[in-house]
């Protein structure tokens, strides 16, 4: 799967569902906008994260964007992407990372490259 065309077809495999509340979990403990609430959606076996636009530089009234793409990579690694608003496409930022690598990146967020 590449990270500009993930499948919109839910898993119910008990490993995604553990996956996905793990993520879930960590965005609760991250470091930006933690006032509010981001959606972490299921597509094929990667994980878009998306969040309402605090800042309103993407969005004047505060919608929702895409802030990350997970995409699996073979057994336990990750490439964590940021979207490229401007340029309308995900750019990996880390890659063959294990999921709590990928995690710590995406909930610290120090270049701001995840949370405009």
């Amino acid at each position: 799967m590449t990270p500009d065309a993930p499948s919109a077809a839910p898993s119910r495999r008990p490993v995604a569902n553990l996956t996905l509340h793990r993520l879930e979990r960590a965005l609760r403990e991250r470091v930006r906008y933690r006032y509010v609430r981001p959606q972490v959606l299921q597509e094929g076996e990667a994980f878009r994260i998306r969040s309402p636009n605090c800042s309103r530089r993407l969005d004047p009234k505060g919608g929702l964007i895409d802030i990350a793409l997970l995409v699996p990579q073979g057994k336990l690694q990750w490439c964590l992407c940021a979207r490229d608003h401007a340029g309308e496409r995900w750019v990996p930022r880390l890659q063959d990372a294990p999921l709590k690598s990928a995690l710590e990146a995406l909930c610290l967020d120090p270049e701001r490259q995840f949370w405009p």
